[in-house]
């Protein structure tokens, strides 16, 4: 048995009045926060987990930080940005799952989400991710048959042709903002291609979750883009 669950990472950073060994480069506290999301993208404690290892740059004394209760807050201080890799255990025997994340000072509060596999959970694991959604076949026919209604009458709020119009005249950085928000917030059906050499992104709007396509649809309309 195999399920899958969304994982969200928080991070938060904010400028700090600390002397910085580098110049042009001000001191930071950031801090990540890792939760689950359920079918509808409500956060939910990752009690799944009961450990949490953050391998930071080899830079920091403490490298290697653990931590044993939700929401496995991981707060530090430095100068710069990094990708580290993120242990989640459970307490299956090897019960493992490791993803990176890119530390940066770009915005003040940005989430990302990824997808974790849960391999041949115990009955203890399997409570506690029934938490979050269907854990097998007899638990997710209803959900299922609900989520394809919802999704419809969600769906049909927006216009796609309309939306999809909208896109290209965009200004640079409101195109690269769309752009980051369907990579923070795409789900694996998502069909994405970026071609650096062309310097081309692109999307298939219907295989958005519905969710991503609201936040993207409110974006136009406050550029006014939806004309």
């Amino acid at each position: 048995m195999q399920i899958e669950r969304k994982v969200k990472l928080v991070t938060e950073q904010r400028n700090i009045d600390k002397p910085s060994p580098v110049a042009d480069f001000p001191m930071k506290e950031w801090s990540i926060k890792v939760y689950l999301l359920d079918a509808e993208g409500n956060e939910h404690p990752a009690s799944c987990f009961n450990k949490v290892v953050y391998n930071l740059h080899p830079s920091f004394e403490n490298p290697n930080q653990t931590f044993t209760e939700p929401p496995f807050i991981c707060r530090n201080e430095g100068w710069g940005e990094f990708e580290m890799s993120i242990d989640m255990f459970t307490s299956e025997n090897r019960g493992k799952s490791t993803i990176f994340h890119d530390l940066n000072f770009q915005r003040a509060k940005y989430e990302n989400v990824h997808t974790v596999t849960f391999k041949n959970p115990s009955q203890s694991l399997l409570s506690l991710l029934r938490e979050t959604g269907p854990v097998n076949d007899q638990d997710d026919k209803a959900p299922k048959a609900r989520k394809a209604n919802d999704g419809k009458k969600r769906r049909a709020q927006y216009d796609m042709e309309k939306m999809a119009n909208a896109l290209p005249k965009l200004g640079e950085d409101d195109l690269l903002h769309v752009i980051q928000m369907i990579h923070d917030h795409k789900s694996d059906e998502t069909y994405t291609k970026n071609d650096m050499e062309q310097g081309e992104f692109t999307v298939d709007l219907y295989t958005m979750p519905d969710n991503l396509v609201g936040m993207i649809w409110r974006f136009l309309q406050d550029q006014e883009a939806l004309v």
